[in-house]
């Protein structure tokens, strides 16, 4: 039998180096500020703004989905364009990066620079990538469509940034936090099946470790050389998704 060959990491070439790296606890506390349109609103009453407003989040691990998935079917829509995007507009592609994100999550905020990176990266080797955010807008406004299209504006998104409001499509995933990633392979006319359910990388807002994205890059270079993929798929980890007040997960 042949030996595998060892498909290089090609994760630093196109990620920067290490940096510095703000302190968050498990369960961690976030302050929020009063937002401008807010302090500009109270200083029209002559009145004071509010107190920070401390919301408190839970780290929650992916699970559930097995390896070998078919894709789900999808049709959402994009709120930079007002495009449309389904499955089927995908099928060209060899592999197809599917990751659950929002906008609030302290754990996307610390990848998403490295996000762009990364799809740019690799969309030139033949890698479909689309980001997907599911949480409730009735409790998280700020990771609503508008908020959605500015975030995708201001950061350069070379994906399409969709928005799934009736969260069916995370429960058919079954994602579960964001960021999450499925990473899917398609062989001819075969369906996408999932390969790699896993972590960008040991990178974490509060451990100091830098960002590679080693693990997702490693997935990636196997699936696009036609190598094995790694057994060993460390969950991601990050805030759980915000599902709508009352709904039953």
């Amino acid at each position: 039998m042949a030996a595998v060959r060892t498909v290089p990491f090609s994760a630093a070439r196109f990620l920067q180096s290490p940096r510095s790296l703000a302190s968050i606890g498990t369960p961690f506390t976030m302050v929020c500020p009063p937002s401008k349109v807010d302090r500009q609103r109270h200083e029209r009453r002559g009145s004071t703004p509010a107190r920070k407003l401390v919301i408190r989040a839970a780290r929650t691990e992916s699970k559930g989905a097995s390896l070998g998935l078919r894709a789900p079917q999808f049709q959402l829509e994009e709120p930079l364009t007002g495009k449309q995007w389904s499955l089927e507009d995908f099928e060209p592609y060899p592999a197809l990066m599917v990751m659950f994100i929002c906008n609030h999550c302290p754990f996307v905020k610390h990848l998403k620079k490295d996000l762009v990176k990364l799809a740019n990266f690799y969309a030139k080797k033949g890698l479909a990538v689309v980001a997907i955010s599911s949480n409730s807008i009735a409790t998280h406004p700020q990771d609503g469509p508008k908020f959605m299209a500015e975030e995708a504006k201001a950061l350069g998104y070379p994906f399409p940034y969709l928005y799934d409001e009736s969260q069916d499509v995370a429960r058919d995933f079954g994602a579960v936090c964001t960021p999450e990633f499925f990473l899917f392979k398609k062989e001819g006319r075969r369906p996408f099946q999932l390969v790699y359910h896993g972590q960008f990388d040991d990178s974490r807002p509060s451990n100091n470790i830098p960002v590679t994205g080693r693990d997702i890059s490693l997935a990636i270079d196997c699936v696009l050389s036609g190598q094995p993929i790694p057994s060993l798929q460390k969950p991601s980890v990050g805030c759980s998704i915000k599902w709508h007040p009352g709904t039953k997960v």
